[in-house]
């Protein structure tokens, strides 16, 4: 019997197998669905499905750089007890060291890493530790040189918050003190133009409505307004911001005075913008001894 790709989408539904190993059920089972999702429970592949469902909010950032190329990598474990686990660790490595390879997060999902997709380990590793895992995200950016830092760090390159910074220019260590200052203060964005114009206009919406408040006549409050929002450009822009090391001097002006430029940064947190369980911790202990 033919094996349709759409087969093997709906038994990778059912099942949280991987596709290569969905696929292989269903030759191995000559189509039939049920014995298919028999087969992957039997190998120990189709566990990760009864965990999909849990929202995987914590885990780790991984970095890396090579060259002029740095990478940003966000696995998601349910549990910080999971973060902690060497086995887990060692997969965010790898996964981590194979995005180097690739572009973006699905093409990482299709990437080989010890033979097999990294969608593929990545469930396998679910059956066998017993969370629901996600690889949420990644991003990459290049330059001249790339420094990176992590925060928190749980292991060698890897922790709750990855910074890469990337320069135009020759770095002499400036990269990594902005990494630090990155992580410390979370700017917006590299300058105010690349501020996402949606952002700017509420700002500006919002100071207009308490500059009116004031009572004082338009041409005061359109000063007021210019003012304020410089003030804003200042606070949410890494170039605008006091840098952390020297408050005398903006972000800008130190890599300036250092010889480089920074032309990008990467700042990833684990588990922003997921909406994670409330759960006591005993209630999570619980849950993990039962697996």
């Amino acid at each position: 019997m033919a094996i349709t790709a759409q087969m093997v989408k709906e038994l990778r539904e059912t099942t949280g197998a991987g596709m290569m190993d969905a696929k292989k059920a269903l030759i191995e089972t000559d189509g039939d669905m049920e014995a298919a999702v028999d087969w992957l429970r039997t190998k120990g592949l189709a566990k990760a499905a009864k965990k999909s469902g849990r929202v995987a909010a914590e885990g780790l950032v991984g970095v890396t750089v090579s060259g002029g190329k740095g990478v940003a990598v966000e696995v998601n474990s349910e549990t910080d007890f999971v973060a902690k686990n060497a086995d887990f660790q060692k997969l965010v490595a790898g996964i981590t060291d194979t995005a180097l390879t690739v572009s973006d997060v699905e093409a990482l999902k299709a990437a080989s890493l010890n033979g097999k997709t990294v969608d593929t380990v990545v469930n396998e590793a679910i059956a066998v530790i017993g969370e629901n895992m996600t690889l949420r995200r990644m991003a990459t950016i290049e330059g001249d040189s790339v420094a990176s830092y992590v925060h928190t760090a749980a292991a060698d390159g890897m922790g709750k918050i990855g910074v890469l910074v990337a320069v135009k220019g020759t770095d002499n260590g400036i990269a990594k003190q902005i990494a630090m200052h990155i992580a410390a203060t979370n700017p917006a964005s590299l300058s105010e133009a690349d501020l996402d114009p949606v952002l700017v206009e509420r700002e500006k919406n919002v100071l207009t409505e308490q500059a009116r408040e004031s009572g004082k006549p338009d041409a005061v409050i359109e000063k007021m307004i210019v003012g304020r929002m410089a003030k804003y450009f200042e606070e949410v822009t890494l170039l605008g911001q006091k840098f952390v090391l020297n408050p005398d001097v903006t972000v800008g002006q130190a890599a300036k005075d250092a010889g480089v430029e920074v032309v990008g940064f990467v700042r990833m947190a684990v588990g922003e913008g997921i909406e994670k369980e409330k759960e006591d911790f005993a209630a999570e202990v619980a849950k993990t001894l039962k697996g």
